[in-house]
């Protein structure tokens, strides 16, 4: 087995160290945040996620996972760092008028090329995992690590393999789910392959590295796409007054249909980032940004559907059940709760917040999300706000909700609930 360095310990990162070591490679996980490798160092890991904690305490306590805040030399470097959106962007001119594309910011990336530079050797292997724009490993992460004297398909190798996990699975997602690897030459491919093969049990498909990096984004845009068409059928469908959800669920009967679900927007780090990625190099994205602005748009959608129960929402209290970006995590990137809590102190609204499954310190740096106890949010409040589908949501009791609250509104934009038994309770509902 091979001797992997794995830089940057989050949320791909880690447990794709703790993957390899259970099979059999020694891994140094190296993060320049000493605050991160300490909590890992205590198991106080930050996602929650059946059998990584198992696996990350076993590959410690083996030796074979070794935590660093130095890289070290090894035949396989795994570049697993963030990259977020760069939000200042860049003016574009659609329609006559001038809206802000927003771009990758990969200077994490570069600088993981950087350190890798220092330390690679002829015969090493070079695999970006970050989500990138088309073209980052062979435009600017090649060129990076070739200042060392060496170049990339003779003297060491340098690939591209997306990671497609789903946050609360990560674990048997990595496993089980079909992997791309594209290598800017075939030895390249071949030497990253070799790696995958030895942990995951599906298939390994082969390109190269920017149809690979192409393939990832492209799966997310498609999402993102589907989930605007959903949504914009949501707004169609209240102002015909049927329920969207069914007319959607009739629609899918159609052998060659396949609508998503409607919702309050997309969250975490792919769906609403991955089509900004695609768009970087690029003019041809009519169709990618009126998505993003359709999703975007849902949490404004939101608040008009609370507004159409309760009027003018100055000083009106709002309880918002759900922080995280989809059910049963406890995920919060780009979540569109977080939106929608500036959205509703705009309004001048008293906006509590209630999700079982994330921790304070998760939104700590946001002033205007702090999180309660269910009744501590609901108490006295106008109206109810389900933004999570998770599943303690389904089992609310709409008659003692009712009592703790000062107006019986309801707007569930998850389907959460059953719309009849809340409306018998007295409740206005409205659903997205």
């Amino acid at each position: 087995m091979s001797r992997v360095c794995v830089h940057g310990l989050g949320y791909i990162g880690l447990p794709t160290a703790a993957m390899l070591t259970s099979n059999g490679h020694e891994v140094v996980g190296f993060d320049t945040s000493e605050r991160v490798l300490d909590r890992i160092e205590r198991l106080d890991l930050q996602f929650d996620e059946p059998e990584l904690r198992s696996l990350v305490s076993d590959a410690l306590d083996s030796g074979d996972l070794v935590l660093a805040t130095e890289p070290e030399t090894a035949d396989y470097h795994l570049v697993c760092v963030p990259t977020p959106l760069d939000a200042s962007g860049v003016g574009t001119q659609t329609d006559n008028r001038t809206e802000l594309r927003k771009r990758a910011d990969l200077s994490a990336v570069e600088a993981a090329s950087d350190t890798i530079a220092d330390e690679l050797r002829p015969g090493d292997t070079v695999i970006v995992e970050s989500t990138v724009p088309p073209g980052t490993t062979a435009e600017t992460v090649r060129p990076i690590l070739e200042a060392s004297g060496l170049t990339a398909g003779e003297d060491f190798r340098l690939a591209y393999s997306p990671e497609t996990v789903l946050p609360g699975d990560v674990a048997r997602e990595l496993r089980e789910n079909d992997r791309i690897v594209g290598g800017v030459d075939d030895g390249s491919t071949r030497s990253a392959v070799e790696l995958y093969d030895s942990f995951v049990d599906a298939t390994v498909y082969t390109t190269t590295a920017t149809t690979a990096e192409f393939a990832k984004l492209a799966q997310n845009t498609f999402r993102d796409v589907n989930i605007a068409l959903a949504n914009e059928f949501a707004k169609l469908a209240r102002d015909y007054g049927i329920e969207s959800r069914e007319a959607i669920r009739l629609g899918n009967t159609h052998p060659r249909v396949d609508i998503h679900r409607p919702g309050p927007g997309v969250g975490g780090h792919c769906v609403p980032v991955d089509p900004w990625f695609l768009a970087e190099h690029s003019d041809r994205t009519e169709l990618l940004e009126c998505a993003r602005r359709v999703n975007d748009g849902m949490v404004g959608y939101v608040v008009e559907l609370v507004r159409s129960h309760l009027g003018d929402l100055d000083g009106r209290r709002i309880a918002v059940l759900g922080v995280a970006y989809k059910g049963n995590v406890a995920d919060v990137r780009q979540s569109p709760t977080l939106r929608l809590a500036h959205e509703l102190v705009e309004t001048g609204a008293d906006a509590s917040f209630h999700d079982p499954h994330v921790e304070a310190d998760s939104v700590a740096q946001s002033e205007r999300v702090a999180l309660s106890s269910l009744s501590e949010a609901t108490a006295n409040a106008d109206a109810v706000v389900i933004m999570t589908d998770h599943d303690e949501y389904r089992n609310l009791d709409p008659q003692r909700m009712a009592e703790r609250m000062r107006t019986p509104v309801m707007v569930d934009t998850k389907a959460m609930i059953d719309r009849d038994a809340w409306t018998d309770s007295g409740f206005d509902v409205s659903q997205v």
